[in-house]
């Protein structure tokens, strides 16, 4: 199956490359030649696949005039996703922000191997972590708590196991500071309810749908606070999480805010795909978010104020220029080193 998935990226990766050899217009005609963009998502039954072909037909609807096809592509995830950038497998990709911050700095999953090509175009919508613990285990109120504790870190090698491990690091604990289990969300808050799991972290975009059936079904437990300090620890690891408040009533019988933080999904790009056509994916795509809300539920987080939360890359300067026409107020470390 990935032989087979990696065949069709570098056969789409062919075409792009023949078309971009035509030419920027048909001889003699004047028009467009077509440009051919794959964005590389994950599996089909996430939220990065929906998302990422609704954005390729809303660009391939709009953009047809001016010759872009852009098609979303099943990968497996974000490790996956630079790989294909860096090829030029893929022209576009969604990335999970941690992962993006591991590749730009050449740590992780990407020890020593820097990719200083990685661009970001927008953030599209939060990974927000949820720390749910029992309450007879709660003190703080923070996700300090979980020290001591059976602590779910996520299944192992996933992305829930390593951005847990980063934010467990921030607060000086280690998998020897807890008693890890390494299970999914569901069976997190099943292992809960019997009395044999004390907590376990679920990020997801809100609301989460075990974390509902928690709070609905009686089991006795809360999800965690971040005070600032922590979010500054965890950032000085991976600068990529922010501030996220859930709000009052988002899950049963919670009446409060919850503050915790997220990291970003965001659109990943290679500084190599040009200006002019990421400044017109960008423009098309905020112009347009109505038709991308109709994709998905979590697709209703993007908005223009929030587009450049967390992202753990400089901005493509494409994108760098549609966002300053809209008088967003760019961070330094946003700024792309091509307009310095």
């Amino acid at each position: 199956m990935k032989k087979q998935r990696n065949l069709l990226f570098l056969l789409l990766a062919i075409v792009t490359i023949i078309a971009s050899a035509c030419g920027s217009t048909e001889a003699g005609s004047g028009k467009k030649s077509n440009q051919f963009l794959t964005i590389a998502t994950a599996s089909t039954g996430g939220t990065y696949y929906p998302i990422g072909v609704g954005m390729g037909n809303l660009w391939s609807d709009k953009l047809k005039d001016q010759g872009i096809k852009a098609t979303g592509q099943s990968s497996a995830g974000s490790v996956e996703n630079i790989d294909l950038l860096a090829k030029g497998e893929a022209q576009l990709a969604i990335l999970q922000g941690l992962i993006g911050a591991q590749a730009y700095e050449g740590r992780g999953n990407f020890d020593g191997k820097p990719y200083k090509e990685l661009r970001t175009i927008s953030m599209l919508w939060p990974n927000v972590e949820h720390f749910v613990l029992m309450d007879n285990q709660i003190k703080s109120g923070t996700i300090a708590d979980i020290e001591g504790n059976s602590f779910s870190v996520g299944p192992q090698a996933s992305g829930t196991e390593q951005s847990t491990l980063v934010m467990m690091e921030a607060l000086g604990l280690t998998k020897e500071n807890i008693k890890p289990e390494y299970l999914g969300y569901d069976d997190t808050i099943s292992a809960m309810r019997d009395g044999r799991l004390d907590g376990g972290s679920l990020p997801a975009g809100v609301p989460v749908a075990a974390i509902t059936d928690m709070y609905a079904s009686g089991v006795k437990a809360s999800v965690l606070d971040v005070t600032d300090e922590q979010l500054d620890a965890i950032n000085s690891i991976y600068n990529t999480w922010y501030r996220f408040e859930i709000p009052a009533g988002t899950y049963p019988k919670v009446d409060k805010v919850i503050n915790t933080i997220a990291q970003p999904n965001f659109l990943a790009v290679s500084n190599e795909l040009d200006e002019e056509t990421v400044y017109t994916l960008t423009k098309t795509l905020y112009e347009n978010l109505d038709e991308m809300y109709k994709v998905h539920n979590s697709a209703k987080n993007m908005k223009l104020d929030n587009a450049l939360d967390g992202l753990p890359a400089p901005l493509h300067i494409g994108a760098y220029k549609y966002f300053k026409e809209e008088g967003l107020e760019i961070p330094e470390n946003l700024v792309p080193p091509e307009a310095k």
